[in-house]
């Protein structure tokens, strides 16, 4: 019988399956010739090739907000499934959730899982219409779900909805209420709960009237907690073009999203470095020699911007600078809260977020 090769290429995380072929070894020197299979097969081959080309690829999260949609029946109120999702999140015992969370309008809400919810329904896996509700197209790319856990979890709450449903998350996990507008009304009578609301409402994490944050590593909604938790009243933007491809992070989406939270957002693209200057940075060696010249050369005629931060900072404001790594000493930021911290000395120690 003769063996049967199927040749595969890797795209973009996907299998794309090529042809079929047969091979037959004949005469002495065991010499190989290669035949195209017979039609049937070679048919067989390209409706496998159309069906990966048109099969949606799909994220992890996204893949997991559709199986959880389809668990709890197809359908779902926007708000219901929102705080579903976000229950699902906070219970899942699988690793790292698929979506983040901050607290907002109506308690916990995902940026993340409305601009995937657009996506989806461009794909056609999610019909647009007022609340959330999966195609049968959707439901064909996910296939049957195996997962017991979110099958527990469709089950457990399938009862849960509206208020109810609401009050619930609110007195599981205060924090994500703290900015609320309809606490009061959906926890009428319920003293004790919108007192843990209004004690984590109190706390603040830092005394610092300065801090520096890198959304290296960050989604959007956890790059938002961060800032909440620290007390950050204004974010101030230090790139020098405020674009990313990581969602959440551009200018507009950013600063819309800060607003949603009640930071104010202000972007001073006048203290970035040029793209060019950044590039080739292998050491911290290359870093640190790139952070002296900025030091000495551009930060100098920068002063305007500089007072601009410290008349925020001298009017209360808790100011926050950011830009994209993680670290600070591998960031122009922490030079600027430097140059910040020289002028008011002992006053003001910016905090690393």
């Amino acid at each position: 019988m003769m063996p049967q090769v199927r040749t595969t290429a890797r795209a973009f995380g996907c299998h794309r399956v090529g042809q079929l072929w047969n091979f037959k070894t004949r005469g002495p020197a065991g010499q190989s010739v290669r035949r195209n299979d017979n039609k049937k097969d070679e048919m067989t081959a390209t409706t496998a090739r159309a069906a990966t080309r048109s099969t949606p690829m799909l994220f992890s999260r996204q893949r997991q907000l559709l199986q959880l949609l389809d668990a709890l029946g197809g359908t779902s109120g926007m708000l219901d499934f929102q705080k579903l999702l976000f229950l699902y999140c906070q219970e899942s015992s699988t690793g790292a959730a698929p979506y983040d969370f901050v607290p907002y309008k109506f308690g916990a809400f995902s940026f993340t899982s409305y601009a995937d919810r657009r996506k989806l329904i461009e794909r056609g896996l999610l019909d647009e219409h007022d609340g959330w509700q999966i195609t049968s197209e959707g439901r064909k790319v996910i296939g049957r779900t195996m997962d017991m856990h979110l099958t527990a979890f469709a089950k457990r709450h399938s009862g849960l909805q509206g208020d109810a449903l609401i009050a619930d998350t609110y007195r599981r996990f205060p924090f994500f209420a703290t900015r609320s507008e309809i606490a009061e009304r959906v926890l009428a009578g319920d003293d004790a709960a919108l007192a843990r609301i209004k004690a984590v409402q109190r706390t603040k994490a830092t005394s610092s009237s300065l801090g520096t944050i890198g959304y290296e590593g960050h989604t959007l909604e956890s790059y938002l907690t961060v800032l909440l938790k620290s007390g950050a009243t204004v974010l101030c933007d230090v790139r020098r073009n405020a674009i990313s491809r990581k969602y959440g992070f551009s200018k507009n989406t950013l600063a819309r999203g800060c607003e949603g939270v009640g930071i104010r957002y202000e972007h001073l693209p006048e203290l970035g470095i040029a793209s060019e200057q950044r590039q080739s940075l292998d050491k911290q060696a290359d870093y640190d020699a790139l952070f002296a010249d900025y030091e000495r050369t551009l930060l100098p005629k920068q002063q305007s911007a500089l007072k601009k931060i410290q008349g925020w900072i001298d009017a209360g404001e808790r100011v926050t600078l950011t830009c994209y790594e993680h670290q600070p000493n591998q960031c122009h930021r922490h030079c600027v809260a430097e140059a910040l911290e020289g002028k008011a000395g002992k006053a003001l120690i910016a905090e690393h977020l």
